[in-house]
């Protein structure tokens, strides 16, 4: 019988709802002997005789009735089937990130690698629609997940990334570049986004020559820069988490990971993208975005689906409709009915004293 319901999660709504209909009935039985301690039956039906009793009854069922129904309708309920042709349109982003260790600086808080993922995972939310595919970096580059729309597992993925899960340490754009295009879809006429996050410090490469070879290819680059020109240092933790120094040359002096925004730019322009700073209200998630929904889209995916019939609209119409018959019902009754009701009060003969 649940299997007929997209979201059965909704009948736990009827938990707090049986809870609340008890409730009321206690009230009520309370309200009502209450009120025979103020006089006889006949006295307070005398007193309330314009109070509309069976109306109000009705109302608290209609009531109940309505949120039943809303409920239910909340459920989508679905019966019978048809095809539909099904096609999701976007672009094709694969996004390389930077793990390597200069991204735990901290200029930005907790570090620029947690950033990082906080801003992927927010332009994950506004996406929706497109495939996403993710390239982890340092000295060497690999496919963390592959082009995929399920985002909620892509976030799985992206939360396992950390500095040190290359082996090999400096920072390499040119091959992270050339990673991220080997992950695209070749038979597909889409466009391909590859967007980096990272401080820009590259130690090894023509990153320039990359970013030509992308360029020639259609790829457009977007890039991300996180961190301070002036530099900061790197701190070095033990396996405990604590803080036990900051990294040094070899030379002894500490060693401090600047933002390298002209080379980050230079990819930008090579490939008609743009570069975006990092800002500390993340400003640059919804630039980026907007961005990116400006590029023209073309098909990802194209199938023939069966799917259920939607019969919320019922369920929903009787709700309304028990909600407009509540409010059609009058709280007193007419004057001409109640005199009614306290003649035949007066008519009836009086009770003889024995």
């Amino acid at each position: 019988m649940l299997r007929i319901f997209a979201e059965p999660l909704y009948f736990w709504c009827f938990i707090p709802l049986l809870l609340l209909g008890g409730l009321l009935y206690l009230l009520t039985k309370r309200h009502e002997r209450s009120l025979t301690r103020l006089g006889t039956p006949e006295l307070i039906k005398k007193l309330s005789a314009s109070v509309n009793w069976k109306g109000r009854r009705w109302q608290n069922r209609l009531w109940f009735i309505a949120l039943i129904f809303l409920v239910l309708a909340l459920a989508r309920p679905r019966w019978g089937s048809q095809v539909e042709y099904v096609e999701r349109r976007g672009v094709e982003i694969m996004v390389a990130l930077d793990v390597s260790e200069s991204m735990i600086a901290e200029d930005f808080k907790p570090n620029r690698l947690a950033r990082a993922k906080l801003e992927i995972s927010e332009l994950m939310d506004r996406l929706d629609g497109n495939e996403l595919g993710l390239v982890l970096f340092s000295g060497a580059a690999f496919v963390q997940f592959p082009l995929t729309s399920d985002f909620a597992t892509a976030r799985t993925f992206l939360e396992s990334a950390y500095p040190g899960i290359i082996s090999r340490p400096g920072t390499d754009i040119a091959e992270a570049v050339q990673v991220a295009m080997s992950g695209f879809n070749e038979e597909r006429a889409t466009q391909k986004v590859i967007i980096m996050l990272t401080d820009g410090e590259n130690h090894r490469t023509d990153v320039l020559g990359a970013a030509q070879e992308a360029a020639d290819q259609g790829v457009i680059i977007f890039t991300v820069g996180f961190g301070s020109p002036d530099g900061e240092p790197i701190p070095q933790y033990d396996h405990l988490g604590n803080l036990i120094e900051y990294k040094k040359d070899n030379s002894g002096q500490t060693v401090l990971s600047r933002l390298d925004e002209t080379t980050l730019q230079e990819i930008a322009a090579i490939t008609a993208g743009a570069y975006f700073r990092a800002a500390p209200d993340g400003r640059e998630v919804g630039l980026l975005a907007d961005a990116i929904n400006r590029l023209q889209t073309s098909e990802l995916e194209s199938r023939f689906e069966t799917r259920g019939i939607e019969r919320f609209q019922w369920f929903l119409g009787v709700a309304v409709m028990a909600l407009i018959i509540y409010e059609l019902i009058p709280d007193r009754m007419r004057p001409k009915r109640a005199r009614a009701n306290v003649k035949g009060l007066s008519d009836s003969p009086a009770k003889q004293p024995t």
